[in-house]
């Protein structure tokens, strides 16, 4: 992977969202509550979850820019220097 994780990490990650959503979807559907409140809570638990990918896509996102940007200016910067010549006297 480019981003220097390991495969193993990435099956634990994976894992371990997939049990938390699991046992609090479970948590959620053996509450002794009415249908209402099981839907409620059961919309909260999805709108968390979209949420989360969107922040994270966004954070990503960003950072990706970030980098882009940071590699073009670094790119100037380069050629900046490789086009100068302290030793040139202007004007002769």
């Amino acid at each position: 992977m480019k981003n220097g994780t390991t495969a193993a990490y990435h099956v634990q990650a994976v894992l371990s969202f997939a049990l938390s959503g699991t046992a609090l979807a479970a948590g959620i559907a053996c509450l002794p509550v009415g249908g209402w409140t099981r839907a409620f809570l059961g919309i909260g638990l999805l709108y968390t979850v979209t949420s989360a990918f969107t922040l994270a896509k966004v954070i990503r996102d960003r950072q990706e820019s970030n980098e882009m940007v940071s590699r073009v200016d670094q790119a100037r910067l380069e050629k900046l220097l490789a086009e100068h010549d302290p030793f040139k006297v202007e004007g002769v």
